[in-house]
């Protein structure tokens, strides 16, 4: 078997080299490639296509988050894990919602780093001891809730994203041309599919998925 290609994006040197030679004891595990910041990072993965990438979120030019989300768009088979000081449920909420394939504190990365190449190289989603289970859980109903959001359809999507804008029946019927009548029927179906019954919920739901972006 080919070994998986990590490359490893982190602004501190004396770190990246910490985890090149834990890396180096893994096997079936190779380090082909390493970045100061994430604009640098953001280049080797185009031009190297590894399979895991290991990215720190505090960096210069280009943050890790502003990263991840570039490289999950683009590069969507490539797994990335979230290696960072900040262990806040904050943190690890925002990196797994962003798309990221793992979290882990760096001061668990020495027990860990094994285990969650392994785990996201199965397609699995890896998050350290250290993180509270009802992150996982969080993470996962929006996972869940982003499913009945592609399951609607584009007129649906069309009047929920509206609907979270505030917009009444009439406006709404209005904005796109048709009956309110109309825009009742998707009303009620967006109620039953999404099992949602009030304006506010949908605002959430809406949220949530990404639907509606809050400034």
């Amino acid at each position: 078997m080919n070994p998986t290609r990590v490359l490893l994006v982190d602004d501190h040197a004396l770190v990246r080299a910490g985890i090149r030679a834990l890396i180096g004891m893994i096997e079936g595990a190779e380090v082909v490639g390493e970045a100061g910041d994430g604009s640098e990072g953001l280049r080797l993965v185009e031009e190297m296509l590894p399979d895991v990438v290991l990215l720190d979120i505090t960096m210069p030019a280009t943050s890790g988050f502003a990263a991840l989300q570039e490289i999950t768009t683009r590069f969507p088979a490539i797994r990335v894990i979230m290696l960072t000081m900040h262990e806040s449920r904050e943190y690890a909420i925002q990196a797994l919602r962003g798309g990221a394939a793992g979290f882990i504190p760096k001061s668990a990365a020495s027990a860990q780093l094994e285990e969650a190449i392994a785990t996201v190289m199965r397609g699995k989603t890896y998050v350290s001891s250290e993180t509270p289970q009802d992150i996982v859980n969080t993470v996962d109903k929006t996972a869940q809730q982003k499913d009945l959001l592609k399951g609607l359809t584009p007129r649906q999507r069309e009047i929920l994203a509206l609907i979270a804008e505030g917009q009444t029946t009439k406006k709404i019927a209005c904005t796109l041309n048709i009956s309110t009548k109309t825009v009742e029927s998707h009303r009620s179906q967006l109620n039953e599919r999404l099992d949602i019954h009030d304006v506010a919920g949908l605002v959430r739901f809406a949220i949530r998925t990404g639907l509606m972006k809050m400034e």
